[in-house]
């Protein structure tokens, strides 16, 4: 470890030392300060040191948030292990996908989703720990894991990873986007210039922390030396209160999240006088509302789990219908397919270059080396920027197909194969169609086998029996045939040109 590296251990330890009586997690019933944070991720990594993990091991986190939730990535910022969050919407059958590409030396995971795990082989595991209540047969409580003991040195860098989020699905497995302590401190570091965060502020962590929304707003506040407040499950009613309760000063938000809140606050007469930003997307009404009824601002912005979070923000009244200006330090550009820059005004895929720019994907060298090309990270998207440097969404790459639906991912692709698997199905092709309360749904586009019938709850249930539940189709439309192309391809543009309202 050279002198000018940081990780995210170091900022606990920061914390701690300039702040240490001031609260660092909030729950329902507990407290937590710096210091007290300091000392749990000190005992749970000299426990997780003593049954056998070590740098580069990955550890699989399953549950909703919880302080023990970071007390686990905090032991990993010390140890060097990898923390791989899992996804806990997703199906047994998808869970089994992730843990099989972690490869994980251990499992923390809450007593409920125990029940995901069948067909995986536990006798892999170094530690398999127990997260809240129990007890369960094989599984240790993660609370004997905490440890009065010095344990082992560990020399952790910047460049070294921290956690793998899981993003683009293929072949119905998510790849994994590898961070390192020096991306989300640069994101960090980012975010507390461009919102002036300070350790007075306060986060609301409803978002989960499986997401790089929910990670990297938490870990931006605890580098400012603030408090996350945490939820487990997202509760309207219970957060809308907790600004007060907590002077909460910002919160992140995909829709319908921010419509809930509004109305849950307007339900409880939740006054939110300290509130200050709102970061995210969702419908010019809800926003409107937001700073009609508050005295909050919305920002907005692009980014990916590729990019440790956003690589451009704005206040979203700058420019209403952009993602805001490129953060200072990071280069955005569009790019033509030769990977040439284009001129103001023109669409080109967005590319991003600079300290937010994740390390690869795990164990898929065709996939970054694919993502890097042209020296630049491709995110797949398109884009445009005006003569002022605000970038505007465009769209996906046909190869990105993705529907945004809740601030959850879904790629059209895991959804047809489990539809085309069904013996009425001829073809089928999954677009992404806008939604008042979702941002986006998923609509399916069926061709049925001749003489066969299937009905909308038929094709849904069949999807949710395979994948999660926000995965299943909203819309289910019929048509006689799928437009094709000359390689007997579905044409998914003419799909989307004819069907997508």
């Amino acid at each position: 470890m050279g002198t000018r590296d940081r990780t995210l251990y170091h900022h606990l330890q920061q914390n701690a030392k300039n702040a240490g009586s001031d609260a660092a997690i909030i729950d329902s019933d507990r407290s937590i300060t710096h210091a007290q944070l300091l000392e749990r991720v000190d005992r749970l990594t000299a426990g997780i040191e003593r049954n056998g993990i070590a740098k580069g091991d990955r550890i699989c986190i399953l549950g909703q948030n919880s302080i023990e939730y970071f007390d686990l990535y905090g032991a990993c910022a010390k140890s060097g292990a990898i923390a791989y969050p899992i996804n806990w919407r997703l199906t047994a059958e998808e869970v089994l996908q992730v843990l099989k590409l972690a490869d994980p030396q251990m499992l923390a995971i809450d007593a409920m989703y125990v029940p995901s795990l069948e067909g995986f082989d536990l006798d892999g595991l170094r530690v398999r720990a127990l997260v809240g209540e129990g007890p369960v047969d094989g599984f240790t409580p993660l609370t004997d894991l905490y440890m009065d003991d010095e344990g082992a040195k560990f020399e952790v860098g910047s460049e070294d990873p921290f956690v793998i989020i899981s993003t683009a699905a293929v072949a119905g497995v998510p790849r994994g986007a590898v961070l390192t302590h020096g991306n989300l401190i640069a994101a960090g570091d980012l975010m507390i210039e461009a919102l002036g965060l300070t350790s007075a502020d306060r986060h609301l962590a409803a978002l989960p922390l499986f997401h790089i929304t929910g990670l990297g707003l938490s870990l931006g506040v605890a580098q400012a030396g603030g408090a996350n407040v945490v939820t487990q499950a997202f509760d309207p009613a219970l957060s809308a209160q907790l600004v007060d309760k907590h002077a909460v000063t910002l919160l992140a938000s995909f829709p319908p999240v921010l419509t809930m809140l509004l109305e849950a606050r307007q339900a409880s007469g939740a006054q939110w006088d300290s509130l200050r930003y709102v970061l995210g997307l969702d419908a010019p009404d809800t926003i409107q509302r937001l700073l009609t009824e508050t005295k909050a601002e919305f920002w907005t912005g692009f980014g990916q789990s590729e990019t440790s979070g956003v690589v451009t923000m704005g206040n979203v009244m700058e420019k209403p219908g952009s993602a805001g200006r490129p953060v200072p330090g990071v280069e955005v550009v569009c790019l033509d397919e030769n990977g040439e820059e284009v001129a103001t005004g023109e669409p080109g895929e967005i590319a991003v270059r600079g300290p937010l720019v994740f390390a690869g994907y795990w164990r898929d060298g065709d996939a970054t080396d694919f993502a890097s090309r042209h020296g630049w990270h491709h995110t797949g998207d398109l884009g445009k920027f005006d003569s002022d440097g605000y970038l505007y969404y465009v769209g996906r790459k046909p190869e990105k197909e993705l529907i945004k639906s809740g601030g959850e991912n879904v790629y059209p692709a895991e959804v047809e194969r489990i539809i085309q698997e069904l013996p009425q199905v001829e073809g089928v092709c999954v677009i992404g169609v806008p939604d008042e309360k979702w941002g986006e749904a998923v609509k399916a586009v069926v061709e049925l086998v001749p003489g066969e019938k299937i009905s909308e709850m038929q094709i849904a249930d069949a999807v949710a029996s395979r994948i999660a539940a926000f995965k299943k189709p909203r819309y289910v439309e019929y048509v006689e045939r799928l437009p094709r192309l000359p390689d007997g391809e579905i044409d998914r543009a003419t799909v989307k040109s004819d069907h997508g309202e």
